[in-house]
This record gives C-alpha cells, structure tokens and sequence, in this order.
C-alpha cells in the first residue's frame, strides 16, 4: 500500500482549498502553510495553532516546554451548562495541552528568551489560576537570568468558572512584571486575534514594546457592551490593531512573516537601553 493511503483520517479529508475571508480569493492549503498561513493577496492573516507559531520563530524550531506538569483543579465545583471538570477534560482532548498557555525557553535568532503562548483554543485562552502561575514562573525566570521574556496573547479574557481566583491573576501577573523591570530585562508582548478581557487589561499592555499582528481584535468589553454603557457610537473598527497604532496604543503592526526578524531587532536594542 502507498504511504498517500495510510494518512490519518482527518488529514484525508482535511480541505486542499481555502477560501481567504477578506478578499475571498480560493487559496491553496500547501502555499497558505508556507507563507505561514497569510493570504498571498491580501496579507489576511488565518488563525494558527500554537505549535505552528513556536515552530516559525524558534531557531531550528527547537525549544524547551515548561511547567507542563501544572493543570487546572475546580476549586468550586462549578456547574454552568455543563461541569468545569467536563469543559477542561474536553480541552484537553482537543488541544492535547494541559493549560490555555505554554511556557516555553529557546532561541530567536541566536538570543535566549523565554517565551509564554497562550492557546486560544483552550477554553477560549481563558486565564485561570493555573495560567496565571505559569506566566508568573516564566517571568520571574526571565528576571532572575536576565533574558528577555515574550508574552504571545490570544485570550478572550478571565476563565469566569474559578472565580475572584481567575480575576487575581491579572493583578498576579502584573506585580509579577515589575521584577522584570527591577532586574533591567526586556519584556516584549505581542498581541494576536483576539487578545481581549482581563489579559488586555494586564499582561497584554504592560510590555517594554508591543506588538500586534494585522487586523488583530483588541481590547476589553465587546463593541456592544461598551456602546450600551455609554451611549454613544463607536467609530468603525475602534479596536483593531492598526486603529490601536493610529491612536497610540501600541508600537508597531508587525506581519507574521517578519515577527521573528522585528523580535530580534527589539530584543538586541534593549539589551543596551533598559
């Protein structure tokens, strides 16, 4: 039998052809991965999974994953449409991770960092306590060796089934920084699709530099919470990544492609600044 027929079911009946959602050009899945799944045409940047995005920027796609021991508990038996225990069980099948982040130590063209990734198909990136322990360990690594430490956001804020503990974490993870700071090393965030709720208000907007990929969705409340709340419309894409760089909110509006060389270039120049 030719190994072409012994491929995973799933990959025999994954589509050859994608339809790119904002020029809605007819793209093929082969050049789509190589040009790390933006659009040719258009730079519309797809979604990417975890593993996809450490493999791109670590130097021969090699990197060390940390405190993968750590998983979340249900610290009040929480029941919604269906038990907490359930929705992380089925997370965990999904993603084949513990957690909505990975920590993680390599090499960016040749400089040593540590890296935290949050993974937006667990549980929404959702931040628990658990991911909050996890990039606080991360960081206060990054500060007691002096590397730099990069935070990948993708969240759609506190995971709301552990309570005022998921809210701590915001405060948890920002006291957290302030080490970084203490000890002179840089931290770069770099914020992706979509990098709202409490990890916008905390990690996502506390770094030296920050980053964003093209028409990345950021900020805290949806778009209609926040017009019910003032009574005022929104002007047009008010929370988009290029919006937020018009207006001063963030540094620079990076293309995937070019993340690994712009890292570098911010990685190297504060060294010497900070």
């Amino acid at each position: 039998m030719f190994s072409f027929l012994r491929r995973k079911k799933e990959e025999v009946n994954s589509p050859l052809w994608l339809k790119c959602e904002k020029c809605k050009s007819l793209l093929f899945k082969g050049e789509l991965e190589k040009n790390m799944w933006v659009c040719p045409k258009c730079s519309y940047h797809f979604k990417i999974s975890v593993k996809e995005r450490l493999y791109h920027l670590f130097d021969n796609h090699e990197y060390e994953l940390l405190d993968e021991n750590l998983v979340s508990v249900d610290p009040l038996n929480f029941v919604d449409t269906k038990p907490y225990k359930q929705r992380l069980e089925e997370a965990k099948k999904k993603t084949s991770f513990n957690e909505a982040i990975i920590n993680a130590v390599g090499y960016i063209n040749g400089n040593k960092v540590y890296l935290s990734c949050f993974n937006f198909d667990f549980m929404g990136g959702s931040m628990g306590s658990v991911v909050g322990e996890k990039l606080t360990r991360n960081i206060e690594r990054a500060a007691k060796d002096k590397i730099p430490f990069i935070c990948i956001c993708a969240s759609g804020g506190a995971r709301m089934q552990e309570g005022m503990l998921s809210l701590m974490q915001m405060a948890k993870v920002s006291a957290a920084l302030t080490k970084l700071e203490d000890a002179q090393t840089p931290y770069i965030a770099v914020l992706t699709h979509p990098t709202m709720g409490g990890v916008s208000a905390s990690i996502a907007f506390l770094g030296d530099v920050i980053l964003a990929e093209p028409g990345a969705l950021i900020g805290f409340a949806g778009p209609r919470v926040i017009e019910q709340t003032i009574r005022q419309k929104l002007p047009e894409g008010f929370q988009t990544a290029e919006f937020l760089l018009k207006h001063g909110l963030i540094d620079e509006v990076v293309d995937r492609r070019h993340l690994k060389e712009t890292l570098t270039k911010y990685i190297e120049n504060l060294k010497y600044s900070l």
